[in-house]
Protein backbone atom coordinates (compact mmCIF):
# COMPACT_ATOMS: atom_id res chain seq x y z
CA UNK A 1 0.00 0.00 0.00
CA UNK A 2 2.81 2.32 -0.52
CA UNK A 3 1.22 5.61 -1.93
CA UNK A 4 2.67 8.96 -3.40
CA UNK A 5 0.30 11.83 -1.23
CA UNK A 6 1.95 14.51 -4.20
CA UNK A 7 2.70 13.56 -7.61
CA UNK A 8 3.51 16.32 -9.77
CA UNK A 9 5.20 16.37 -13.47
CA UNK A 10 6.56 20.21 -12.62
CA UNK A 11 9.64 22.45 -12.43
CA UNK A 12 11.25 25.98 -10.81
CA UNK A 13 11.94 29.49 -9.69
CA UNK A 14 15.48 30.81 -10.76
CA UNK A 15 18.14 29.23 -8.96
CA UNK A 16 21.58 28.88 -9.23
CA UNK A 17 23.00 25.03 -10.43
CA UNK A 18 26.12 25.15 -8.31
CA UNK A 19 26.08 26.32 -4.46
CA UNK A 20 29.55 27.24 -3.12
CA UNK A 21 29.84 26.92 0.63
CA UNK A 22 32.53 27.96 2.82
CA UNK A 23 35.01 24.22 3.42
CA UNK A 24 32.78 22.80 5.99
CA UNK A 25 34.14 19.30 8.34
CA UNK A 26 33.09 15.95 6.31
CA UNK A 27 33.52 12.60 6.41
CA UNK A 28 33.48 10.51 3.16
CA UNK A 29 33.35 6.91 2.95
CA UNK A 30 33.52 5.08 -0.68
CA UNK A 31 32.52 1.89 -0.73
CA UNK A 32 32.02 0.87 -4.57
CA UNK A 33 33.49 2.90 -7.60
CA UNK A 34 30.65 4.29 -8.50
CA UNK A 35 29.06 5.22 -5.42
CA UNK A 36 29.99 8.72 -2.69
CA UNK A 37 29.02 9.12 0.73
CA UNK A 38 29.75 11.82 3.01
CA UNK A 39 28.51 12.55 6.27
CA UNK A 40 27.67 15.85 7.10
CA UNK A 41 29.19 17.79 10.77
CA UNK A 42 25.24 16.95 11.43
CA UNK A 43 25.52 13.33 10.83
CA UNK A 44 23.03 13.85 7.88
CA UNK A 45 24.50 11.11 5.32
CA UNK A 46 24.95 12.47 1.23
CA UNK A 47 25.46 9.44 -1.05
CA UNK A 48 25.73 9.62 -5.01
CA UNK A 49 25.93 6.76 -7.28
CA UNK A 50 27.50 7.93 -10.89
CA UNK A 51 25.13 6.49 -13.69
CA UNK A 52 24.61 8.38 -17.06
CA UNK A 53 21.83 9.25 -18.28
CA UNK A 54 19.59 11.89 -19.59
CA UNK A 55 18.06 13.35 -15.86
CA UNK A 56 18.67 13.69 -12.21
CA UNK A 57 16.90 11.96 -9.36
CA UNK A 58 17.51 12.79 -5.49
CA UNK A 59 16.07 11.89 -2.19
CA UNK A 60 15.76 12.48 1.16
CA UNK A 61 15.01 9.03 3.22
CA UNK A 62 13.82 9.56 6.84
CA UNK A 63 14.15 6.27 9.59
CA UNK A 64 10.18 7.00 10.51
CA UNK A 65 6.92 5.53 9.59
CA UNK A 66 4.22 3.54 11.34
CA UNK A 67 5.72 0.92 13.13
CA UNK A 68 7.48 4.24 15.57
CA UNK A 69 4.10 5.58 15.97
CA UNK A 70 1.87 4.75 19.29
CA UNK A 71 -1.62 5.45 20.49
CA UNK A 72 -0.98 9.34 21.06
CA UNK A 73 0.34 9.22 17.41
CA UNK A 74 -1.29 7.10 15.13
CA UNK A 75 -1.68 7.92 12.03
CA UNK A 76 0.84 10.92 11.92
CA UNK A 77 2.97 9.36 9.33
CA UNK A 78 -0.17 9.03 6.92
CA UNK A 79 -0.61 12.90 7.34
CA UNK A 80 3.10 14.03 7.52
CA UNK A 81 2.46 12.07 3.70
CA UNK A 82 -0.35 13.37 2.59
CA UNK A 83 0.60 17.42 3.82
CA UNK A 84 3.92 17.00 2.33
CA UNK A 85 4.16 20.02 -0.61
CA UNK A 86 1.55 22.05 0.98
CA UNK A 87 2.28 25.64 1.71
CA UNK A 88 5.33 26.12 4.16
CA UNK A 89 6.26 29.34 6.01
CA UNK A 90 8.73 30.32 3.41
CA UNK A 91 6.34 29.36 -0.20
CA UNK A 92 2.49 30.04 -0.17
CA UNK A 93 0.14 27.48 -1.81
CA UNK A 94 0.91 29.13 -5.43
CA UNK A 95 4.33 30.06 -4.96
CA UNK A 96 4.88 25.55 -4.02
CA UNK A 97 2.82 25.04 -6.63
CA UNK A 98 4.23 26.89 -9.43
CA UNK A 99 8.32 25.95 -8.70
CA UNK A 100 7.44 22.48 -8.68
CA UNK A 101 5.54 23.04 -12.21
CA UNK A 102 8.53 24.31 -13.45
CA UNK A 103 10.68 21.30 -11.76
CA UNK A 104 9.71 19.40 -15.20
CA UNK A 105 9.79 16.16 -14.08
CA UNK A 106 7.90 14.67 -11.20
CA UNK A 107 8.05 15.22 -7.26
CA UNK A 108 6.79 13.02 -4.27
CA UNK A 109 6.36 12.02 -0.96
CA UNK A 110 5.54 8.42 0.70
CA UNK A 111 5.33 6.96 4.14
CA UNK A 112 5.84 2.80 4.75
CA UNK A 113 6.04 0.98 7.82
CA UNK A 114 10.19 1.75 8.28
CA UNK A 115 10.52 5.22 6.67
CA UNK A 116 9.09 8.25 4.78
CA UNK A 117 10.63 9.05 1.68
CA UNK A 118 10.77 12.91 -0.96
CA UNK A 119 11.72 12.46 -3.79
CA UNK A 120 12.04 14.09 -7.30
CA UNK A 121 13.24 13.12 -10.66
CA UNK A 122 13.67 16.38 -13.16
CA UNK A 123 16.21 17.89 -15.48
CA UNK A 124 19.85 18.18 -14.17
CA UNK A 125 20.09 21.74 -14.12
CA UNK A 126 16.74 21.29 -11.73
CA UNK A 127 18.55 19.43 -8.55
CA UNK A 128 18.78 22.48 -6.48
CA UNK A 129 15.29 23.07 -6.91
CA UNK A 130 13.86 19.66 -6.01
CA UNK A 131 16.19 19.95 -2.88
CA UNK A 132 15.01 23.33 -1.99
CA UNK A 133 11.50 22.22 -1.69
CA UNK A 134 11.95 19.21 -0.41
CA UNK A 135 14.06 20.67 2.41
CA UNK A 136 11.23 23.25 2.49
CA UNK A 137 8.80 20.87 3.08
CA UNK A 138 10.50 18.72 5.75
CA UNK A 139 11.98 21.74 7.63
CA UNK A 140 9.69 24.67 7.35
CA UNK A 141 6.09 22.97 7.60
CA UNK A 142 3.09 25.50 7.37
CA UNK A 143 -0.09 23.22 8.09
CA UNK A 144 -2.43 25.48 7.26
CA UNK A 145 -6.13 24.94 8.56
CA UNK A 146 -7.40 24.92 5.58
CA UNK A 147 -5.04 22.52 4.16
CA UNK A 148 -5.55 20.40 7.34
CA UNK A 149 -8.70 20.29 6.87
CA UNK A 150 -8.91 19.51 3.13
CA UNK A 151 -6.41 16.43 3.77
CA UNK A 152 -8.50 15.02 6.81
CA UNK A 153 -12.05 14.80 4.20
CA UNK A 154 -9.20 13.36 1.33
CA UNK A 155 -8.08 10.62 4.25
CA UNK A 156 -11.92 9.83 4.87
CA UNK A 157 -12.32 9.09 1.14
CA UNK A 158 -9.09 7.24 0.78
CA UNK A 159 -10.04 4.74 3.65
CA UNK A 160 -13.78 4.16 2.24
CA UNK A 161 -11.96 3.10 -1.19
CA UNK A 162 -8.94 0.89 0.00
CA UNK A 163 -11.83 -0.43 2.80
CA UNK A 164 -13.61 -1.53 -0.40
CA UNK A 165 -11.09 -3.40 -2.05
CA UNK A 166 -9.85 -6.68 -0.43
CA UNK A 167 -6.22 -6.96 -1.70
CA UNK A 168 -5.67 -3.62 -0.35
CA UNK A 169 -7.34 -3.50 3.15
CA UNK A 170 -6.53 -7.60 3.93
CA UNK A 171 -2.63 -7.12 4.03
CA UNK A 172 -3.37 -4.06 6.50
CA UNK A 173 -5.49 -6.40 8.34
CA UNK A 174 -2.78 -9.44 8.50
CA UNK A 175 -0.67 -7.03 10.05
CA UNK A 176 -2.46 -6.10 12.86
CA UNK A 177 -3.29 -9.33 13.55
CA UNK A 178 0.54 -10.97 13.08
CA UNK A 179 2.05 -8.10 15.00
CA UNK A 180 -1.18 -7.60 17.79
CA UNK A 181 -2.18 -4.28 16.40
CA UNK A 182 1.49 -2.73 17.53
CA UNK A 183 5.12 -1.34 15.93
CA UNK A 184 4.65 -3.33 12.66
CA UNK A 185 1.46 -4.41 13.18
CA UNK A 186 0.16 0.07 13.19
CA UNK A 187 -2.26 0.49 10.47
CA UNK A 188 -0.50 2.52 7.32
CA UNK A 189 -3.70 4.58 6.85
CA UNK A 190 -4.70 6.85 9.84
CA UNK A 191 -7.30 5.04 11.66
CA UNK A 192 -10.76 6.79 10.71
CA UNK A 193 -11.44 7.49 14.75
CA UNK A 194 -7.93 9.20 14.65
CA UNK A 195 -8.64 11.72 11.94
CA UNK A 196 -9.72 14.65 13.97
CA UNK A 197 -6.97 14.42 15.77
CA UNK A 198 -4.19 15.39 13.02
CA UNK A 199 -3.69 19.04 14.03
CA UNK A 200 -0.71 21.09 13.29
CA UNK A 201 0.33 20.38 17.43
CA UNK A 202 0.75 16.73 16.92
CA UNK A 203 2.41 17.04 13.45
CA UNK A 204 4.88 19.01 14.94
CA UNK A 205 5.72 16.55 17.09
CA UNK A 206 5.68 13.93 15.48
CA UNK A 207 8.31 15.67 13.21
CA UNK A 208 10.32 16.98 16.03
CA UNK A 209 10.95 12.92 17.48
CA UNK A 210 11.58 11.85 14.04
CA UNK A 211 13.41 14.13 11.65
CA UNK A 212 16.26 14.33 12.90
CA UNK A 213 20.05 14.14 10.93
CA UNK A 214 20.91 10.74 12.14
CA UNK A 215 17.90 9.06 11.12
CA UNK A 216 18.16 10.79 7.71
CA UNK A 217 20.13 9.77 4.15
CA UNK A 218 19.93 12.22 0.90
CA UNK A 219 20.57 10.01 -2.00
CA UNK A 220 20.99 11.16 -5.89
CA UNK A 221 21.81 9.86 -9.14
CA UNK A 222 23.20 12.21 -12.08
CA UNK A 223 24.80 14.81 -10.40
CA UNK A 224 28.28 14.82 -9.45
CA UNK A 225 28.79 14.33 -5.50
CA UNK A 226 30.23 17.42 -4.20
CA UNK A 227 27.78 19.31 -6.11
CA UNK A 228 24.77 17.52 -3.89
CA UNK A 229 26.99 17.57 -0.69
CA UNK A 230 26.80 21.07 -0.89
CA UNK A 231 23.45 21.57 -1.78
CA UNK A 232 22.47 19.40 1.14
CA UNK A 233 24.91 21.35 3.38
CA UNK A 234 23.13 24.70 2.51
CA UNK A 235 19.68 23.37 2.80
CA UNK A 236 19.84 21.02 5.96
CA UNK A 237 22.95 22.20 7.77
CA UNK A 238 20.60 24.33 10.49
CA UNK A 239 19.60 20.60 11.73
CA UNK A 240 21.24 19.37 14.95
CA UNK A 241 22.37 16.28 15.94
CA UNK A 242 20.30 15.00 18.96
CA UNK A 243 21.56 13.10 21.90
CA UNK A 244 18.05 11.81 22.54
CA UNK A 245 18.76 7.84 24.00
CA UNK A 246 15.56 6.61 22.16
CA UNK A 247 16.65 9.17 19.03
CA UNK A 248 17.94 5.90 16.92
CA UNK A 249 17.37 2.85 18.37
CA UNK A 250 16.58 0.68 15.71
CA UNK A 251 19.36 2.34 13.42
CA UNK A 252 21.89 0.83 16.11
CA UNK A 253 20.06 -2.17 16.22
CA UNK A 254 20.27 -2.69 12.54
CA UNK A 255 24.01 -1.60 12.58
CA UNK A 256 24.92 -4.24 15.15
CA UNK A 257 23.29 -7.19 13.48
CA UNK A 258 24.34 -9.90 10.80
CA UNK A 259 26.97 -8.41 9.00
CA UNK A 260 24.87 -10.53 5.58
CA UNK A 261 23.46 -6.71 3.89
CA UNK A 262 20.69 -7.11 1.41
CA UNK A 263 18.39 -3.97 0.20
CA UNK A 264 15.57 -3.25 2.56
CA UNK A 265 12.44 -4.13 -0.13
CA UNK A 266 14.64 -7.87 -1.69
CA UNK A 267 10.95 -9.12 -2.16
CA UNK A 268 7.08 -7.38 -3.22
CA UNK A 269 4.39 -8.27 -1.30
CA UNK A 270 3.18 -10.41 -3.83
CA UNK A 271 5.06 -12.39 -6.97
CA UNK A 272 3.28 -11.10 -9.66
CA UNK A 273 4.77 -7.68 -9.01
CA UNK A 274 8.08 -8.57 -7.68
CA UNK A 275 10.03 -6.53 -10.31
CA UNK A 276 8.00 -3.45 -9.11
CA UNK A 277 9.33 -2.89 -5.84
CA UNK A 278 12.22 -4.98 -5.43
CA UNK A 279 14.38 -1.97 -4.35
CA UNK A 280 11.12 -0.53 -2.12
CA UNK A 281 12.54 2.98 2.34
CA UNK A 282 13.33 18.91 12.18
CA UNK A 283 13.84 19.37 15.48
CA UNK A 284 15.39 22.36 16.01
CA UNK A 285 13.52 24.50 13.47
CA UNK A 286 10.19 23.86 15.31
CA UNK A 287 9.19 26.57 18.09
CA UNK A 288 9.90 24.39 21.82
CA UNK A 289 6.50 25.85 23.08
CA UNK A 290 4.26 24.21 20.05
CA UNK A 291 4.99 20.87 22.17
CA UNK A 292 6.90 20.85 25.58
CA UNK A 293 3.89 20.84 27.33
CA UNK A 294 3.23 17.47 25.98
CA UNK A 295 4.84 14.00 26.73
CA UNK A 296 7.72 13.04 24.75
CA UNK A 297 6.75 10.54 22.26
CA UNK A 298 8.45 7.27 22.87
CA UNK A 299 9.54 5.04 19.96
CA UNK A 300 8.54 1.33 18.71
CA UNK A 301 11.89 -0.12 17.59
CA UNK A 302 11.10 -3.84 17.66
CA UNK A 303 7.70 -5.68 17.24
CA UNK A 304 6.27 -8.49 18.60
CA UNK A 305 4.82 -11.59 16.26
CA UNK A 306 1.98 -13.23 18.39
CA UNK A 307 0.11 -14.47 14.97
CA UNK A 308 -3.39 -15.18 15.57
CA UNK A 309 -6.63 -15.74 13.38
CA UNK A 310 -8.77 -12.92 12.25
CA UNK A 311 -12.60 -13.41 10.48
CA UNK A 312 -14.21 -10.02 8.31
CA UNK A 313 -17.88 -11.30 8.03
CA UNK A 314 -18.83 -10.01 4.67
CA UNK A 315 -21.58 -11.99 2.65
CA UNK A 316 -21.67 -9.16 -0.26
CA UNK A 317 -18.49 -9.90 -1.27
CA UNK A 318 -18.21 -11.61 -4.74
CA UNK A 319 -15.13 -14.14 -3.87
CA UNK A 320 -14.19 -15.30 -0.15
CA UNK A 321 -10.36 -14.11 0.62
CA UNK A 322 -8.03 -16.22 2.99
CA UNK A 323 -4.79 -15.56 3.97
CA UNK A 324 -2.19 -17.62 5.44
CA UNK A 325 1.28 -16.30 7.17
CA UNK A 326 4.24 -16.99 9.13
CA UNK A 327 7.17 -14.83 10.29
CA UNK A 328 9.89 -14.70 8.32
CA UNK A 329 12.98 -13.27 8.32
CA UNK A 330 14.38 -10.09 8.56
CA UNK A 331 16.63 -7.83 6.23
CA UNK A 332 19.76 -8.78 7.96
CA UNK A 333 19.23 -12.19 8.15
CA UNK A 334 21.76 -14.89 6.28
CA UNK A 335 18.77 -17.12 4.59
CA UNK A 336 17.00 -13.39 3.16
CA UNK A 337 18.24 -14.72 0.06
CA UNK A 338 16.51 -18.68 -0.01
CA UNK A 339 13.21 -16.81 1.31
CA UNK A 340 13.52 -14.71 -1.47
CA UNK A 341 13.17 -17.75 -4.05
CA UNK A 342 11.04 -19.15 -2.23
CA UNK A 343 8.83 -17.14 -2.72
CA UNK A 344 9.32 -16.74 -6.77
CA UNK A 345 9.00 -20.37 -6.63
CA UNK A 346 5.76 -20.71 -5.35
CA UNK A 347 4.45 -17.60 -7.39
CA UNK A 348 1.16 -17.65 -8.44
CA UNK A 349 -1.14 -14.64 -9.53
CA UNK A 350 -4.24 -14.46 -11.17
CA UNK A 351 -6.33 -17.26 -13.18
CA UNK A 352 -5.87 -15.07 -16.43
CA UNK A 353 -2.43 -13.34 -15.76
CA UNK A 354 0.31 -15.43 -16.17
CA UNK A 355 1.11 -13.69 -19.50
CA UNK A 356 3.75 -16.34 -21.14
CA UNK A 357 7.01 -18.12 -20.20
CA UNK A 358 8.90 -16.02 -17.66
CA UNK A 359 6.19 -14.66 -15.62
CA UNK A 360 4.91 -17.00 -13.25
CA UNK A 361 2.87 -19.72 -15.53
CA UNK A 362 5.34 -22.43 -14.39
CA UNK A 363 5.35 -21.65 -10.70
CA UNK A 364 4.16 -23.80 -8.38
CA UNK A 365 0.62 -22.03 -7.06
CA UNK A 366 0.04 -21.81 -10.83
CA UNK A 367 0.79 -25.77 -11.82
CA UNK A 368 -0.69 -26.85 -8.73
CA UNK A 369 -3.77 -25.05 -7.99
CA UNK A 370 -4.70 -22.09 -10.16
CA UNK A 371 -4.12 -24.52 -13.72
CA UNK A 372 -6.50 -27.17 -11.67
CA UNK A 373 -8.92 -25.11 -9.53
CA UNK A 374 -10.99 -23.19 -11.91
CA UNK A 375 -13.12 -21.64 -8.80
CA UNK A 376 -9.56 -20.19 -7.59
CA UNK A 377 -10.00 -16.62 -9.02
CA UNK A 378 -6.16 -15.42 -7.60
CA UNK A 379 -3.59 -17.29 -5.51
CA UNK A 380 -0.17 -16.00 -4.85
CA UNK A 381 3.13 -15.99 -2.64
CA UNK A 382 4.01 -12.73 -0.91
CA UNK A 383 6.38 -11.82 1.53
CA UNK A 384 6.64 -8.52 3.53
CA UNK A 385 9.83 -7.97 4.67
CA UNK A 386 11.04 -5.41 7.26
CA UNK A 387 13.98 -4.80 9.48
CA UNK A 388 13.84 -7.23 11.81
CA UNK A 389 11.01 -9.25 10.68
CA UNK A 390 8.84 -10.51 7.96
CA UNK A 391 5.48 -11.62 6.75
CA UNK A 392 5.77 -14.86 4.68
CA UNK A 393 2.91 -16.58 2.90
CA UNK A 394 -0.20 -17.69 0.77
CA UNK A 395 -3.08 -16.42 -0.09
CA UNK A 396 -6.36 -16.91 -2.29
CA UNK A 397 -9.34 -15.47 -3.79
CA UNK A 398 -12.31 -17.95 -4.58
CA UNK A 399 -15.63 -18.31 -5.67
CA UNK A 400 -17.66 -18.77 -2.14
CA UNK A 401 -20.02 -21.73 -2.01
CA UNK A 402 -22.50 -19.53 -0.20
CA UNK A 403 -23.08 -17.56 -2.81
CA UNK A 404 -25.08 -20.46 -4.95
CA UNK A 405 -22.34 -20.25 -7.76
CA UNK A 406 -22.06 -23.94 -9.24
CA UNK A 407 -18.69 -25.02 -8.08
CA UNK A 408 -17.67 -22.72 -4.87
CA UNK A 409 -15.83 -23.53 -2.17
CA UNK A 410 -15.54 -23.01 1.51
CA UNK A 411 -12.24 -21.05 3.39
CA UNK A 412 -12.18 -24.80 4.64
CA UNK A 413 -11.82 -26.66 1.57
CA UNK A 414 -9.47 -24.08 0.17
CA UNK A 415 -6.66 -23.66 3.14
CA UNK A 416 -5.62 -27.30 2.91
CA UNK A 417 -4.65 -26.59 -1.01
CA UNK A 418 -2.22 -23.71 0.66
CA UNK A 419 -1.67 -25.61 3.27
CA UNK A 420 -0.76 -28.46 1.17
CA UNK A 421 1.86 -26.09 -0.92
CA UNK A 422 4.01 -25.33 2.27
CA UNK A 423 4.21 -28.92 3.08
CA UNK A 424 5.68 -29.75 -0.57
CA UNK A 425 8.78 -27.59 0.71
CA UNK A 426 9.04 -28.90 3.69
CA UNK A 427 8.78 -32.99 3.07
CA UNK A 428 9.69 -33.18 -1.00
CA UNK A 429 12.74 -33.03 -3.07
CA UNK A 430 13.01 -29.68 -5.05
CA UNK A 431 13.58 -30.30 -9.00
CA UNK A 432 16.92 -28.38 -9.82
CA UNK A 433 15.25 -27.33 -13.38
CA UNK A 434 12.51 -25.30 -11.12
CA UNK A 435 14.76 -23.76 -8.40
CA UNK A 436 16.98 -22.85 -11.09
CA UNK A 437 14.20 -21.06 -13.15
CA UNK A 438 13.24 -18.97 -9.65
CA UNK A 439 16.44 -17.89 -9.11
CA UNK A 440 16.92 -16.81 -12.65
CA UNK A 441 13.86 -14.85 -12.15
CA UNK A 442 14.54 -13.59 -8.88
CA UNK A 443 17.41 -12.11 -10.89
CA UNK A 444 16.38 -10.60 -14.07
CA UNK A 445 13.32 -9.31 -11.98
CA UNK A 446 15.98 -7.56 -9.71
CA UNK A 447 18.54 -6.30 -12.65
CA UNK A 448 15.26 -5.38 -14.33
CA UNK A 449 14.29 -3.06 -11.62
CA UNK A 450 17.42 -1.36 -10.79
CA UNK A 451 17.25 0.00 -14.71
CA UNK A 452 14.92 2.74 -13.62
CA UNK A 453 17.02 5.94 -11.91
CA UNK A 454 14.25 6.56 -9.64
CA UNK A 455 14.69 3.13 -8.24
CA UNK A 456 18.07 3.28 -8.32
CA UNK A 457 18.27 6.08 -6.22
CA UNK A 458 15.92 4.76 -3.31
CA UNK A 459 17.40 1.79 -3.47
CA UNK A 460 20.46 3.61 -2.49
CA UNK A 461 18.75 6.15 -0.22
CA UNK A 462 17.39 3.16 1.63
CA UNK A 463 20.50 0.72 1.76
CA UNK A 464 22.44 3.76 3.52
CA UNK A 465 19.98 4.02 5.53
CA UNK A 466 19.61 0.65 6.77
CA UNK A 467 22.98 -0.73 6.25
CA UNK A 468 25.62 2.86 5.59
CA UNK A 469 26.90 1.00 2.48
CA UNK A 470 25.76 0.35 -1.22
CA UNK A 471 25.36 -3.61 -1.55
CA UNK A 472 26.30 -4.32 -4.96
CA UNK A 473 23.83 -6.03 -7.33
CA UNK A 474 26.60 -8.57 -8.11
CA UNK A 475 27.06 -9.60 -4.57
CA UNK A 476 23.21 -9.87 -4.40
CA UNK A 477 22.90 -11.97 -7.39
CA UNK A 478 25.67 -14.04 -6.23
CA UNK A 479 23.80 -15.30 -2.92
CA UNK A 480 21.11 -15.96 -5.00
CA UNK A 481 22.98 -18.33 -7.15
CA UNK A 482 24.48 -20.26 -4.35
CA UNK A 483 21.10 -21.32 -3.02
CA UNK A 484 20.50 -25.05 -2.76
CA UNK A 485 17.47 -26.78 -2.94
CA UNK A 486 18.79 -28.44 0.59
CA UNK A 487 18.71 -24.81 1.59
CA UNK A 488 15.09 -24.54 0.76
CA UNK A 489 14.15 -27.31 2.76
CA UNK A 490 16.04 -26.11 5.79
CA UNK A 491 14.59 -22.49 5.64
CA UNK A 492 11.17 -23.94 5.32
CA UNK A 493 11.74 -26.01 8.12
CA UNK A 494 12.98 -22.90 10.00
CA UNK A 495 9.91 -20.77 9.42
CA UNK A 496 6.79 -23.20 9.20
CA UNK A 497 8.09 -27.03 10.23
CA UNK A 498 6.20 -27.99 13.53
CA UNK A 499 9.06 -27.79 15.11
CA UNK A 500 9.77 -24.63 14.64
CA UNK A 501 7.73 -22.73 17.62
CA UNK A 502 6.27 -20.38 14.89
CA UNK A 503 2.67 -19.84 14.76
CA UNK A 504 0.09 -19.08 11.73
CA UNK A 505 -1.64 -15.81 11.02
CA UNK A 506 -4.83 -16.88 9.13
CA UNK A 507 -7.37 -13.78 7.96
CA UNK A 508 -10.23 -14.98 6.42
CA UNK A 509 -13.27 -12.63 4.75
CA UNK A 510 -16.15 -13.60 3.11
CA UNK A 511 -19.59 -15.46 3.33
CA UNK A 512 -17.90 -17.79 6.05
CA UNK A 513 -15.00 -18.58 7.69
CA UNK A 514 -12.58 -21.01 7.88
CA UNK A 515 -13.10 -23.75 10.37
CA UNK A 516 -10.66 -26.05 12.26
CA UNK A 517 -7.85 -24.26 10.52
CA UNK A 518 -4.96 -25.52 13.19
CA UNK A 519 -5.79 -29.45 12.87
CA UNK A 520 -5.35 -28.69 8.93
CA UNK A 521 -2.10 -27.66 9.96
CA UNK A 522 -1.26 -30.25 12.12
CA UNK A 523 -2.72 -32.72 9.31
CA UNK A 524 -0.05 -32.07 6.98
CA UNK A 525 2.67 -31.67 9.46
CA UNK A 526 2.75 -28.01 9.07
CA UNK A 527 3.60 -25.20 12.27
CA UNK A 528 0.15 -23.55 12.81
CA UNK A 529 -1.83 -22.64 16.37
Amino acid sequence: MRRASTAFWRGSRTTPSRVKVAPRSLSSVTNLPDVQITTLPNKIRVATENTPGHFSSVGLYVDAGARYETPLTLGASHFLDRMAFKTTTTRSEDEMTKDIHSLGGQIMCASSRESIMYQSSHAHKGTPLALSLISDTVLNPAFQPEELEAQRDAAYYEIREIKAKPEMILPEVLHSVAYNNQGLGNPMLCPEDRIPSMNEHLLRHTMSEWYRPERMVIAGAGMPHQELVELADKFFSSLKPSSHPLTNTLSQSRASTSSTQVPQHLLSPSSPGVAKSLTRAASYLFPQSLYKSSPAIPKSPTSTYTGGHHFIHDPEQELGHLYIAFEGLGINDDDVYTLATMQVLLGGGGSFSAGGPGKGMYSRLYTHILNHYPQIDHCASFHHIYTDSSLFGLFASFLPAASGVSGGNTPSQVLPLLVHQLMLLLYTPIPQEELQRAKNQLTSSLMMALESRAVEVEDLGRQILVHNRKVPVTEMTDKINKVTADDVRRVAKRIFGPDSGNKATVVCMGHEDVRNWGETFARFEVAGA
